[in-house]
């Protein structure tokens, strides 16, 4: 019987090593053949365009056979950081405010809304910002046009904040209880010690859940495209449209002639986005890393 029992578990334990394994080894071959399609997809336009040229130039008019990407990546950019810079602060307060304040109903009902806004699909998002936030950035600002970088980022914030706050209130929750005691016993108050304490406790799961949202919001693609502006340019002001590099793939993709050399310029900026992403997550490992040693 105990033998009987032993083998069984063996078997179990090997079953359900093998499937971790397999499911690993699947997830890498997926990911390098999407590289491989990226690759060959978009090395046609290498052998016919510099890479420089593409990567530095600030003007994209495909119809012009002119492909400068830089301001695909700085409108990519900008957007992200300023829904970064928006939803950090709003994220960490409301997931401190659920696993340290808030009372137990409250705090089933705030995770919730919290789902149901991490559900909305990105395309509401934009209708939203085409009815609602355009017209009131337009008038509020006096702008050209509602639809610009600033729309982008607060939806962008809006559509991160789920992500950044669930992650970041798992591990404010996660911080050993003896730790909060103990700070609140030697006097300090409780802003102090979630200040001081908890949130340096938590750090790599906040850290974790940023990265996440950062990873969310420069790879949105239907929200930027309807409010972004649409136009692919440079500028510091945020108020001004701009053009992403999801947005132009999205918008482009679908008129292009198959293997012309606009068809392999969106592969290759597609490429690019991929290594930005990649690395991203990259450096994300590398800090929870470093802050665990």
């Amino acid at each position: 019987m105990i033998k009987s029992l032993s083998k069984k578990f063996k078997w179990q334990n090997f079953v359900e090593d093998g499937l971790i394994r397999a499911s690993g080894i699947i997830t890498i071959v997926i990911l390098l053949l999407i590289v491989i399609f990226l690759i060959l997809n978009g090395f046609p336009f290498l052998l016919e365009y510099n890479f420089f040229d593409f990567l530095f130039k600030t003007d994209w008019y495909p119809l012009s056979q002119r492909y400068g990407a830089l301001p695909l990546i700085y409108g990519s950019f900008l957007v992200t950081i300023m829904s970064t810079v928006i939803a950090v602060p709003l994220s960490l307060g409301t997931a401190l405010f659920i696993s340290q304040i808030a009372p137990p109903k409250v705090r089933t009902t705030l995770k919730v809304i919290l789902e149901v806004l991490a559900s909305i699909p990105s395309v509401v998002f934009g209708f939203l910002g085409i009815i609602i936030l355009g017209p009131f950035l337009e008038g509020f600002f006096d702008a050209r046009t509602g639809l610009n970088a600033l729309n982008a980022s607060i939806l962008l914030a809006l559509m991160s904040i789920p992500t950044i706050t669930s992650i970041a209130e798992e591990s404010l929750a996660a911080v050993p209880k003896n730790l909060k005691e103990g700070s609140l016993a030697l006097g300090a108050s409780k802003l102090q010690t979630m200040l001081k304490i908890i949130l340096p406790a938590a750090q790599p799961g906040i850290i974790a859940g940023i990265m996440l949202g950062i990873g969310r919001a420069i790879g949105e693609t239907m929200t930027v495209m309807m409010v972004a502006g649409g136009s692919a340019q440079i500028t510091a002001n945020l108020l001004d449209p701009v053009r992403t590099m999801t947005g132009t793939i999205a918008s482009e993709m679908g008129e292009v002639i198959h293997g012309d050399e606009h068809y392999h310029a969106l592969f290759i900026l597609g490429l690019i986005l991929f290594l930005i992403t990649f690395g991203i997550n990259s450096l994300s490992s590398f800090i929870i890393r470093r802050i665990q040693k």
